[in-house]
């Protein structure tokens, strides 16, 4: 099959297998800005003077920068390590339509999927980052302390046949019309290929040192280095980093839940079928059931998460590496759940963990800050990040140009909510 041409660079340890039967089979760096996008549409002309400077190269700034440029926007993303290099890297990319109602996410979740649906048909999200609905199912797994034996145990019409360990009371929980999935780091790598090569989105890398306001409204921002970047307008997008930033941690707190993961590449990835599972996990030594999730992915792979906890988050996202016992512990999930993920039938192919970031009522904070004009802040979508993704940055890309959003009502995620709980500086 004919090779594409590469459209985003990984930095040369990072090894990402091609979606099956796709024409796309390297990939290339992204390293700064691109002098080739192509016009602007004639109606999104009326934008094309705002500046906007999005910091954070993760799920949510890439999203914003994305729709922020296709409306016209001259957008600068800053990033200080690479694209995806934290939990939008290292996430599972699972989508949900309906998992968040009854809570403050569900609006934003309900147009998420929907928009993830369409950016699939207009990037070829299929074949260039694995998006596929799929069927998603709970199931109870008690550890053992021998493997699956390749035998299917419990007996289940509706389990595969590649789930063939200590599986009972298994349960669908969403079906190909109500959830998906999407390889995350792929995801957010085409979306900001996409916003260079067609929108004129520049990528600097360097880490911000302060947003700059004069009398009361965003003049820029200064990168470590000195550099400076004049802007209109400025979006805070920084994950779990924003409660390391004194402009934001002054008003409310971002923490870091640390959350594990082991990516696995069985010897037959043909027999495992795009089933998502979200398990209650026994183990041998008793005590609560832990509670793990495995996706497959259409590049073969299969993705195992689970064990977080609330930790310091460092300074550099490159310093993060995942604790030895939960990997472990993922690693015997894994080879109780199949035989095709047990040590012999299936090469681990990454170990690792990353920062989700949360904030104390567990509702993300999207919105322009109090008292400082111009400068938005997007972040703490928890576990539902590459979800919300798309819907939080076309929000943010109407709230910046057009001061309010038809996509979602933003009234609930405003950090103005924080106002006289913390005190504001």
């Amino acid at each position: 099959m004919a090779v594409t041409t590469p459209f985003f660079t990984l930095p040369p340890s990072v090894r990402v297998r091609p979606i099956r039967n796709s024409p796309i089979s390297t990939v290339n760096l992204i390293g700064s800005s691109s002098s080739s996008a192509s016009p602007m549409n004639q109606h999104d002309q009326h934008h094309h003077s705002k500046r906007v400077v999005v910091c954070g190269g993760g799920v949510i700034g890439v999203c914003t920068a994305y729709f922020l440029a296709k409306s016209g926007a001259a957008v600068t993303l800053v990033e200080k390590s690479s694209v995806a290099c934290a939990a939008s890297g290292k996430a599972g990319g699972f989508l949900a339509l309906d998992w968040c109602d009854g809570g403050a996410l569900s609006s934003l979740a309900r147009a998420s999927f929907e928009l993830h649906r369409s950016l699939a048909q207009e990037l070829d999200g299929p074949r260039s980052y694995g998006y596929r609905p799929v069927t998603t199912l709970s199931l109870t797994v008690t550890e053992s302390q021998s493997t699956p034996s390749g035998s299917k145990l419990s007996g289940s019409s509706i389990l595969p046949s590649w789930i063939d360990g200590a599986a009972g009371s298994p349960r669908t929980i969403g079906t190909t019309e109500t959830t998906a999935q999407v390889h995350p780091h792929l995801f957010t790598r085409t979306l900001i290929s996409k916003a260079v090569e067609n929108y004129g989105v520049e990528v600097v890398i360097g880490k911000l040192e302060q947003v700059e306001v004069d009398g009361g409204l965003v003049k820029s921002v200064l990168l470590e280095d000195g550099r400076i970047i004049e802007s209109d307008a400025v979006v805070l997008a920084l994950g779990p980093w924003c409660g390391k930033f004194e402009l934001l941690s002054s008003l409310f707190r971002v923490y870091g839940l640390k959350a594990h993961s082991i990516v696995l590449e069985p010897k037959e990835p043909d027999a495992i079928t795009p089933h998502a599972l979200f398990l209650s996990y026994y183990q041998s030594q008793g005590g609560k059931p832990m509670d793990p999730e495995v996706y497959p992915r259409p590049t073969g792979e299969v993705y195992v998460c689970g064990m977080s906890a609330e930790e310091e988050v460092p300074d550099d996202p490159d310093q993060i590496v995942g604790n030895p016992e939960s990997i472990r512990a993922l690693k015997r999930v894994a080879c109780n759940v199949s035989s095709h993920l047990k040590e012999g039938e299936a090469q681990v192919t990454a170990e690792q963990a990353c920062f989700l970031p949360c904030t104390d009522d567990s509702v993300p904070i999207i919105g322009e800050l109090p008292g400082v004009k111009g400068c938005y802040v997007a972040t703490g979508h928890s576990c539902w990040g590459i979800l919300n993704g798309p819907a939080t940055g076309a929000a943010m890309a109407e709230l910046v140009l057009d001061g309010r959003s038809s996509i979602v009502d933003l009234a609930q995620f405003s950090p103005a909510r924080f106002v006289g709980r913390r005190k504001f500086l």
